[in-house]
Protein backbone atom coordinates (compact mmCIF):
# COMPACT_ATOMS: atom_id res chain seq x y z
CA UNK A 1 0.00 0.00 0.00
CA UNK A 2 2.68 2.11 0.54
CA UNK A 3 4.61 1.80 -2.51
CA UNK A 4 0.96 2.75 -4.61
CA UNK A 5 0.91 5.79 -2.53
CA UNK A 6 4.06 7.35 -3.34
CA UNK A 7 3.74 6.13 -6.95
CA UNK A 8 0.16 7.79 -6.83
CA UNK A 9 1.91 11.01 -5.08
CA UNK A 10 5.04 10.53 -7.39
CA UNK A 11 2.87 11.41 -10.65
CA UNK A 12 2.92 14.70 -12.34
CA UNK A 13 -0.88 14.96 -12.61
CA UNK A 14 -1.09 14.95 -8.89
CA UNK A 15 2.08 17.44 -8.06
CA UNK A 16 0.22 19.37 -10.67
CA UNK A 17 -2.74 20.32 -8.92
CA UNK A 18 -1.44 20.40 -5.09
CA UNK A 19 0.45 23.48 -6.97
CA UNK A 20 -2.37 24.60 -8.60
CA UNK A 21 -4.36 24.68 -5.37
CA UNK A 22 -1.22 26.56 -3.63
CA UNK A 23 -1.02 28.70 -6.29
CA UNK A 24 -5.12 29.20 -6.17
CA UNK A 25 -5.36 30.10 -2.35
CA UNK A 26 -2.30 32.89 -2.26
CA UNK A 27 -4.53 34.22 -5.86
CA UNK A 28 -7.84 34.63 -4.03
CA UNK A 29 -6.11 36.71 -1.20
CA UNK A 30 -4.81 38.95 -3.96
CA UNK A 31 -8.37 39.07 -6.07
CA UNK A 32 -10.09 39.92 -2.63
CA UNK A 33 -7.85 42.65 -1.50
CA UNK A 34 -8.27 44.05 -5.56
CA UNK A 35 -12.16 44.38 -5.62
CA UNK A 36 -12.22 45.20 -1.96
CA UNK A 37 -9.85 47.65 -1.48
CA UNK A 38 -9.40 49.03 -5.26
CA UNK A 39 -12.50 48.17 -7.48
CA UNK A 40 -14.99 48.63 -5.34
CA UNK A 41 -14.37 52.16 -3.12
CA UNK A 42 -14.09 53.88 -6.92
CA UNK A 43 -17.19 52.10 -7.59
CA UNK A 44 -18.89 53.08 -4.57
CA UNK A 45 -17.54 57.04 -4.78
CA UNK A 46 -19.20 57.01 -7.97
CA UNK A 47 -22.41 55.74 -6.22
CA UNK A 48 -22.17 58.35 -3.83
CA UNK A 49 -20.42 56.75 -1.16
CA UNK A 50 -22.11 53.52 -0.87
CA UNK A 51 -20.71 50.23 0.09
CA UNK A 52 -21.83 47.16 -2.02
CA UNK A 53 -21.57 45.15 0.95
CA UNK A 54 -23.85 47.16 3.34
CA UNK A 55 -26.80 46.66 1.37
CA UNK A 56 -28.86 43.70 2.94
CA UNK A 57 -32.57 43.32 3.59
CA UNK A 58 -33.54 42.18 6.90
CA UNK A 59 -36.35 39.64 6.81
CA UNK A 60 -37.91 40.28 9.82
CA UNK A 61 -39.16 43.88 7.92
CA UNK A 62 -36.94 45.81 10.64
CA UNK A 63 -34.65 48.59 9.63
CA UNK A 64 -31.05 48.22 11.00
CA UNK A 65 -28.37 50.72 10.69
CA UNK A 66 -26.06 48.26 9.18
CA UNK A 67 -25.73 44.64 7.93
CA UNK A 68 -23.32 44.29 11.81
CA UNK A 69 -26.56 46.00 13.53
CA UNK A 70 -28.85 43.25 11.84
CA UNK A 71 -27.27 40.13 12.60
CA UNK A 72 -26.17 41.15 15.77
CA UNK A 73 -29.74 41.33 16.58
CA UNK A 74 -30.13 38.37 15.29
CA UNK A 75 -32.41 39.28 12.43
CA UNK A 76 -32.25 36.88 9.25
CA UNK A 77 -31.19 39.38 6.66
CA UNK A 78 -30.88 38.83 2.38
CA UNK A 79 -27.08 40.14 2.18
CA UNK A 80 -27.42 41.20 -2.19
CA UNK A 81 -24.59 43.63 -1.20
CA UNK A 82 -22.37 40.93 -0.79
CA UNK A 83 -23.41 38.47 -3.07
CA UNK A 84 -22.15 41.17 -5.74
CA UNK A 85 -18.87 41.65 -4.46
CA UNK A 86 -18.36 37.93 -4.73
CA UNK A 87 -20.10 37.89 -8.46
CA UNK A 88 -17.44 41.02 -9.28
CA UNK A 89 -14.88 38.65 -7.75
CA UNK A 90 -15.67 35.82 -9.49
CA UNK A 91 -15.41 37.67 -12.83
CA UNK A 92 -12.11 38.79 -11.97
CA UNK A 93 -10.85 35.49 -10.85
CA UNK A 94 -12.35 33.84 -14.23
CA UNK A 95 -10.88 36.75 -16.40
CA UNK A 96 -7.76 36.11 -14.75
CA UNK A 97 -7.86 32.54 -14.98
CA UNK A 98 -8.94 33.02 -18.67
CA UNK A 99 -5.55 34.85 -19.46
CA UNK A 100 -3.36 32.73 -17.93
CA UNK A 101 -5.02 29.41 -19.57
CA UNK A 102 -4.70 31.72 -22.80
CA UNK A 103 -0.98 32.34 -22.24
CA UNK A 104 0.18 29.01 -21.15
CA UNK A 105 -1.35 27.43 -24.28
CA UNK A 106 0.32 29.99 -26.55
CA UNK A 107 3.59 28.54 -25.23
CA UNK A 108 2.57 25.10 -25.50
CA UNK A 109 1.80 25.60 -29.36
CA UNK A 110 4.99 26.99 -29.69
CA UNK A 111 6.83 24.62 -27.63
CA UNK A 112 4.90 22.01 -29.77
CA UNK A 113 5.70 22.76 -33.43
CA UNK A 114 9.28 22.56 -32.79
CA UNK A 115 10.45 18.75 -33.14
CA UNK A 116 12.14 17.03 -30.61
CA UNK A 117 15.89 16.30 -30.93
CA UNK A 118 15.91 12.52 -31.05
CA UNK A 119 12.97 13.11 -34.30
CA UNK A 120 15.32 15.35 -35.98
CA UNK A 121 18.65 13.10 -35.60
CA UNK A 122 16.12 10.20 -36.73
CA UNK A 123 15.22 12.36 -40.06
CA UNK A 124 18.96 12.85 -40.63
CA UNK A 125 20.07 9.24 -40.18
CA UNK A 126 17.23 8.40 -42.77
CA UNK A 127 18.13 10.80 -44.96
CA UNK A 128 21.52 9.59 -44.98
CA UNK A 129 20.56 5.97 -45.28
CA UNK A 130 18.72 7.36 -48.24
CA UNK A 131 21.68 8.72 -50.01
CA UNK A 132 24.03 5.96 -49.71
CA UNK A 133 21.27 3.46 -50.70
CA UNK A 134 20.53 5.37 -53.59
CA UNK A 135 24.71 6.31 -54.30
Amino acid sequence: MWEEFKSFISRGNVIDLAVGIIVGAAFTGIVNSLVNDLIMPPIGYLMGGIDFSSYFVALNGEHYASLKAAQDAGAATINYGVFINVVIRFFIVAGAVFLLVKQVNRFRTKAASAPPRQEVLLEEIRDLLKAKAEG
